[in-house]
């Protein structure tokens, strides 16, 4: 089964597979070596692989090259646009090109303002958000483009997914936007980290009438540090004080941050449909990870 196959068999109201999808950002350069190598650790053990688009505002090699070279090499991946970097024009291109190369899972987001990151006086686009955007996915399947023009032979498949942030503060702004992509075309939704359980149990309660795939986010820790920072500075993520315990006790954090995502991964999986794994940088400990939480 496909990935879209999978999301339509959850949508459609059977038990289905439970999700499991990894990520990998783009190198800055043109190497895939490391690439390639990392996402052979999870051939067979994911179900999707995301590719970030210019992750945090960092200037790297493009999210649809990368999707391109996966597919090639029998992944599945699902190809990230941000509507931060291009105007309408751009997006639908890339979106079609996407779809000429049998891409078809697309996970539409705003994205991160350019000053926060290595470019910060680059010149900001958004002529679109990100409920536009999957508007724009569903409109070229019809066979128009936004100025209403006719698409020429064979039309593009998408299956397109959003993201929602559970843990934010207030939480009604995130909800009245995920409704808003819902009745834009959103299949499922993948969503910011989550180590506040309680937090996202409540996130839940308040979403059951949406009847969506909620894909559950974990980053995994590499230090007390990270927890602090991203605790001051990521709007909508909470780590709660004893991981940041554990993380400044332990001897060897990447052993710690296994068990902390495992742990996490096995109280979330009852609650919701999958889980997507952002190992920032620590690609090659995905499997590890999925073995401790017996996935």
């Amino acid at each position: 089964m496909t990935f879209k196959e999978k999301i339509q068999a959850l949508l459609g109201g059977q038990a289905g597979k439970f999700l499991i999808s990894s990520e990998v950002g783009p190198p800055k350069g043109i190497e895939f070596k490391t690439i390639l190598e990392d996402v052979e650790l999870v051939r067979g053990r994911v179900d999707v692989i995301n590719v970030t688009d210019l992750q945090s505002s960092v200037m790297r090699l493009g999210s649809l090259a990368v999707s391109i070279r996966l597919k090639e090499k029998g992944f599945e991946p699902i190809f990230q646009v941000t509507c931060r970097d291009r105007n309408r024009l751009a997006l639908q291109s890339d979106l079609l090109s996407a779809a000429s190369f049998g891409i078809e899972n697309v996970l539409a987001l705003t994205g991160d303002h350019p000053k926060l990151g290595d470019h910060p006086h680059a010149k900001a686009v958004f002529d679109i958000d990100s409920v536009q955007l999957i508007e724009v996915i569903r409109q070229l399947e019809k066979g128009t483009d936004m100025a209403g023009k006719k698409l020429e032979g064979a039309l593009p498949k998408f299956c397109v997914g959003a993201v929602v942030n559970p843990g934010s503060e207030p939480l009604e702004p995130q909800l009245f936007k995920m409704e808003k992509k819902i009745e834009a075309g959103a299949e499922f939704f993948q969503t910011q980290a989550v180590y506040d359980i309680k937090s996202f149990e409540n996130f839940l309660s308040k979403t059951k009438h949406c009847k969506i795939p909620i894909i559950a986010g974990i980053v995994l820790l590499k230090s007390a540090g990270m927890a602090k920072y991203m605790n001051e500075n990521v709007a909508g993520i909470f780590v709660p004080d004893n991981f940041i315990k554990e993380m400044q006790e332990t001897k060897d954090k990447q052993a710690k941050s296994i068990e902390i995502a495992a742990r996490l991964i096995k109280e979330l999986k009852p609650m919701c449909q999958g889980i997507h794994i952002m190992p920032i940088g620590w690609d090659k400990l995905v499997p590890k990870v999925l073995d401790a939480a017996g996935l």
